[in-house]
């Protein structure tokens, strides 16, 4: 495969920063009025109208064979390679004009399934958050000779014509998995950047045999030990799998090999609003730390101390920091198959059990479902936490049929013998607006729980409308939270809303009846 990087940098007039140091990075984004200096080192950049991704300009250009293979529909949205061939074009041109920023690394810790990365970008700031969140080579001098498998083009100046280029508006993410380029303009939202490589993953690796997951990963005593945290952003991946009695193998994106799990990524891109020092003390020490990369955090011009609960430009803030900034971490991002695996779900409805143990069937019912709520500010237009269902907990990303990612699942939990649980982190005691938050102090005992086995002798009940067992009594989680109807005020008005999420379950799943067995059919919700 040619290195389609070169022409990009070939043509560029200006300078090419290549690879440069945090230091070198931060100098160059604060002497281009990208970014700020926040009081204890971290650098703030603001990511202008677009605060989330935009799921609706995420494109896969439709060339053979990737063609035969790619799901195509609202998600997977095709972009005919002669309109991507003029939006390349007009990339090329813009390149020509700027100054650029490489960064070399690899996406995925194991030697056996990484792939070399090249990030060119418009934007010092994206270049730091890219150094951020790939795998960065330990020695400089492996470097030497790199040539990428595959490129990402981040110039957001660059706008779209939609009547011309094919596109919804001036914004896109295209990504051609043939030509392994994918190109971003019209956007600041660094995200991007991480999401469009995370898809390509999602596209190569089950084609190896590689379960590619929207995952958070940690382990116990020993490597031997890790678990598995599945979920949208909002659900608690970051905030539940970063635990100072586990160590972290990373916060978002892994792989599940024949060899065991392991990391996509070298970092981590958490939300910070209202971030609580107490609860989460390793996050929010990060946002002290240099090198973090601090997106629409408010802070004070003269003083430059941040306001992680200003949520005036948006309710998505984020940090990205490299892994090497928290303390109970494994860097080097591999461990063994896991014992258990995690379904995490925001239930904005407050119907489902905060831990619910799954059957194989139920287990593989819930991942193609893949409920939760989107939560504000992470994609544009989203204000309030929203119901909604995304296959194996994360559609946005998954350029196949949900089917080939759930059957790859189902065989590594089957041959590994993994336990699978259901942990509602959304509200209780009524639906949003009425009930509350679950507190993370009791979401912790009852995942500490479920890890270390004292789950499996708990007494059970099963849910009437759902099916699922779940614990009613467990040290340190009061009853009325493990129960969710026992913490509704009115008991009739929480069945109501069960048969309610229970239509909307069924309604979600029409689309997949047919890919899957009867006995997973037989775990939908009981009306």
């Amino acid at each position: 495969m040619a290195d389609v990087s070169r022409e990009f940098l070939t043509a560029c007039r200006g300078t090419v920063h290549w690879r440069l140091s945090v230091a070198r990075l931060y100098e160059e984004a604060v002497r281009r009025g990208e970014a700020a200096i926040a009081a204890g080192g971290a650098i703030v950049a603001s990511t202008g109208e677009h605060t989330g991704r935009s799921p609706n300009d995420r494109f896969v250009v439709r060339r053979s064979p990737s063609s035969e293979t790619v799901d195509w529909g609202p998600v997977n949205q095709a972009l005919e390679p002669e309109h991507f061939d003029r939006l390349h074009r007009r990339m090329l041109a813009a390149a020509a004009e700027k100054d650029l920023f490489v960064f070399d690394g690899f996406a995925g810790a194991d030697p056996d399934h990484r792939l070399s990365v090249r990030v060119i970008s418009e934007r010092a700031w994206h270049s730091l958050f890219a150094r951020n969140m790939f795998l960065r080579a330990a020695d400089p001098s492996a470097l030497d000779g790199f040539v990428p498998d595959y490129t990402v083009v981040d110039i957001p100046g660059v706008l779209a014509d939609p009547e011309t280029d094919g596109t919804n508006s001036t914004t896109f993410i295209a990504l051609d998995l043939e030509r392994h380029l994918t190109l971003i303009g019209g956007t600041e939202y660094a995200g991007e950047i991480k999401k469009s490589m995370f898809s390509v993953m999602n596209y190569l690796m089950p084609r190896r045999g590689v379960l590619s997951m929207h995952c958070s990963a940690n382990y116990g005593a020993d490597r031997s030990d890790s678990a598995l945290f599945f979920g949208l952003s909002g659900t608690g991946k970051t905030t539940l799998s970063a635990d100072p009695c586990r160590t972290l193998i990373g916060d978002d994106e892994h792989c599940w090999s024949d060899h065991g799990i392991f990391n996509i990524e070298g970092g981590c891109y958490a939300k910070v609003i209202r971030l609580d020092p107490e609860g989460e003390p390793e996050i929010h020490a990060t946002t002290r730390r240099f090198g973090t990369v601090l997106e629409n955090v408010v802070f004070d011009e003269e003083s430059r101390e941040l306001d992680l609960d200003d949520d005036s430009r948006t309710e998505n803030t984020r940090a990205s920091y490299p892994l090497s900034h928290l303390e109970h971490v494994d860097v080097g991002g591999m461990a063994g198959h896991p014992g258990a695996v995690v379904f995490l779900t925001c239930d904005a409805f407050g119907v489902l059990p905060p831990i619910s143990r799954l059957n194989e069937a139920q287990a593989m019912y819930h991942f193609l479902s893949g409920y939760t709520a989107k939560v504000g500010g992470t994609e544009r237009g989203v204000t309030e936490p929203t119901a909604t269902f995304s296959a194996c907990f994360g559609a946005p990303f998954m350029p196949l049929p949900p089917s080939a990612y759930a059957r790859l699942l189902g065989e590594k939990v089957r041959r590994h013998g993994a336990a699978v649980w259901l942990v509602n982190t959304g509200w209780t005691g009524g639906p949003y607006g009425v009930g509350r938050r679950i507190e993370l102090a009791y979401t912790r005992r009852m995942i500490h729980a479920a890890l270390d086995g004292s789950l499996d002798d708990a007494p059970m009940c099963t849910h009437p409308v759902f099916g699922l067992a779940f614990p009613t009594a467990l040290d340190g989680v009061p009853a009325e939270v493990l129960d969710a109807r026992r913490s509704w005020a009115d008991p009739q008005a929480y069945d109501e809303h069960a048969r309610r999420l229970a239509t909307m379950f069924t309604d979600s799943f029409a689309g997949l009846a047919g890919t899957v067995s009867a006995e997973v059919l037989a775990a939908a919700p009981c009306l």
